[in-house]
């Protein structure tokens, strides 16, 4: 060629354009997922809507990635739940306790009731089964340890506990729902409304307490029950020996 002639440019080649699905997103790898605001996002869901509205899929589409991604951090939304718990137990200080093993008991009983009181969401992941928050743990420690000072065989110990934590479970359950019915009458009557002077022959005794009912179950101390149930623990199971 000679000097004169014009070298001919191609044309510069445009840069591949993203492919993006319905969203907007850009379609291909998931973005790593950052644990803690994977689980921060699930707290958040139970807090606000409840166990049932949390999934997989659900955290993944806030985090913008899919639950495929999530498996990499958790085996399943049962672990999901758990890490969800980690950390609420430590939130709270211990409270000094007394020396007494039964005195003992109490303390922590009620510790464990103040403490799941206030976070009412718990209550629907511990329903789940052996989900726990593995730094409550010391609370068990302390009922179990405290049991066997008093006496207790080891079977009763374990025994007396999972009546504690019943008794406390199922009356936060009870407040809930309580708390909820005040929030949000119904015309529907619930007991003890529900029973009336028809009722007198089969059932005498509430139907003699009905109309006080409510008055005498507001005067309800949770710390007295438990040192109730406790001192009727202890009292059965050092009455003979064995478990």
């Amino acid at each position: 060629m000679s000097g004169s002639e014009k070298t001919e440019k191609k044309p510069a080649k445009k840069p591949a354009k993203k492919k993006t699905g319905a969203s907007g997103r850009p379609v291909g790898r998931p973005r790593r997922l950052d644990p803690d605001v994977m689980v921060a996002t699930a707290r958040r869901i139970v807090e606000e809507e409840g166990v049932a509205a949390l999934s997989m899929r659900r955290v993944a589409k806030e985090l913008g990635s899919t639950p495929m991604a999530l498996y990499h951090y958790v085996q399943d939304k049962d672990e999901l739940l758990m890490l969800t718990l980690s950390g609420t137990a430590a939130a709270f200080p211990r409270p000094e306790l007394p020396e007494d093993p039964r005195e003992r008991i109490v303390a922590v009983a009620a510790h464990m009731h103040d403490i799941i009181g206030r976070i009412p969401w718990v209550l629907d992941v511990l329903a789940l089964g052996e989900l726990t928050d593995r730094n409550a743990l010391w609370m068990v420690e302390e009922i179990v340890d405290c049991a066997l000072a008093c006496g207790l065989s080891p079977a009763r110990s374990v025994r007396a506990y999972r009546t504690i934590w019943s008794y406390v479970y199922g009356d936060l359950v009870f407040r809930r729902a309580a708390a909820r019915r005040a929030e949000n009458p119904s015309r529907r009557e619930f007991f003890p409304e529900m029973i009336t002077e028809e009722d007198a022959a089969e059932l005498p005794r509430l139907t003699g307490v009905k109309d006080r009912w409510r008055e005498y179950a507001a005067d309800y101390e949770t710390v007295e029950e438990l040192d109730a149930i406790v001192d009727g623990l202890i009292r059965r199971g050092t009455r003979g020996a064995g478990a």
